[in-house]
């Protein structure tokens, strides 16, 4: 990611600048300060999220200075329609013979204008994936509903990614608002941490406090491979969250059998420095074989699926799943991206509910965000309050 973005930033910051016009004095040398400058802001990012591939430094300093880095990551996205739109329109006005208004479109006011306006909605960008997320109630309609499971209430905390910016008080806010809704059960579809144990064990440690009449329930994101997997499977225990690692738990309520599953995630094989051994992968690869021959062994009725990414609902519609639940995406982080970068790269789903064949798809925005890119605009970060229902 490094050397991409060495690459491709760079590039971008010469597209903003050096057109800029040297009608009014803007000289060759202030652009090219302003190419350098823009390039290495850009670069800082994709440095930090190496430092914490390495430990290169403690990831308490890392984490904070990530957030300043995501607000610099979505100005350079902005700012990357606003040259395309720019230069768009400054070739139109070449053709058409518009050489004043070719000018106006390169001059330094109009750019750095840009940049400002960029500036300042990527700070409010910043600020609103700061918040704690509220409560987002809705029904969901599934198919083939035993009559039992009518009006379950379920409670999504997804991609809470608690770390030293989402801290112990912001997960503590998570989970005071959880229990007042009263659910009848919890599930976390991974991405509960980043970092590792060490330093953000005080931060996850409100999570001990989620209760449920039919229990709390937790399956990896690819975070969790990122952080130390068996290190944080190890807490997670010690807190007290059930683990549905490519295993299902069958659930008994009002006499009807709930086959609840989760499993592992795609990024397994992955090493961290954070893992026992640096140089060996933790963790399970994703097997909804498994889970669904569990699921039919049981003799369950219905049969709940977590899996972190959606990006394979396709093909878990296939294994008798009615319901997947999913996080990962963390609902496209902006109005305009989530349906342009987002959504493609998970094969189409980003936010809300999916009808996958038979089977639902609920992929939630997210109670929390990555410090590497944390930066919401118009998608609010979301604790989902499901309740079933039959869908006609």
């Amino acid at each position: 990611m490094v050397s991409t973005a060495a690459l491709v930033i760079p590039l971008l910051a010469l597209w903003l600048w050096w057109p800029v016009s040297s009608l009014n004095g803007t000289s060759r040398l202030a652009r090219l300060l302003a190419v350098l400058i823009t390039s290495l802001l850009g670069v800082a990012p994709a440095l930090l999220l190496k430092a914490v591939q390495t430990n290169a430094l403690p990831y308490a300093l890392v984490a904070r200075l990530q957030v300043p880095g995501g607000w610099i990551l979505a100005m350079l996205l902005m700012l990357a329609l606003f040259v395309l739109l720019r230069d768009l329109l400054w070739l139109i006005a070449r053709l058409m013979g518009r050489t004043g208004l070719a000018q106006l479109l390169h001059l330094p006011a109009l750019t750095m204008a840009a940049v400002i306006a960029t500036g300042c909605l990527s700070a409010i960008g910043v600020f609103n994936a700061l918040q704690p997320p509220r409560v987002h109630e809705q029904q969901i309609a599934v198919r083939n509903l035993p009559a039992a499971l009518q009006g379950l209430r379920i409670a999504v905390l997804a991609d809470i990614h608690a770390s030293p910016v989402n801290d112990a008080s912001y997960v503590q806010t998570i989970v005071q608002r959880t229990l007042a809704t009263t659910p009848d059960l919890i599930v976390l579809p991974g991405d509960m941490v980043d970092g590792d144990v060490a330093t953000s064990r005080p931060h996850v440690a409100p999570l001990a406090g989620l209760s449920a009449r039919y229990g709390v329930w937790a399956a990896p994101g690819n975070h969790e491979y990122y952080s130390g997997y068996n290190a944080w499977m190890a807490e997670f225990r010690r807190l007290g969250l059930n683990l549905l690692e490519n295993r299902t738990q069958l659930l008994s309520i009002k006499g009807s059998k709930l086959a609840l599953s989760g499993i592992g995630d795609p990024v397994f094989g992955r090493t961290s420095p954070n893992n026992a051994n640096p140089e060996e992968a933790e963790g399970i690869p994703p097997d909804v074989d498994a889970v669904a021959a569990q699921a039919r062994k049981a003799g369950a009725a219905f049969h709940i699926l977590l899996a972190h990414q959606p990006k394979f609902a396709r093909d878990n519609a296939d294994k008798g799943v009615n319901l997947q639940i999913s996080g990962h995406t963390h609902g496209g982080l902006i109005l305009g991206m989530d349906r342009w970068l987002v959504a493609p790269v998970n094969n189409g789903f980003v936010r809300g509910e999916y009808d996958v064949g038979n089977m639902k798809l609920l992929v939630s925005s997210g109670a929390g965000l990555w410090a590497g890119f944390a930066v919401r605009l118009g998608v609010a970060p979301r604790i989902e309050l499901l309740t079933l229902v039959a869908q006609q």
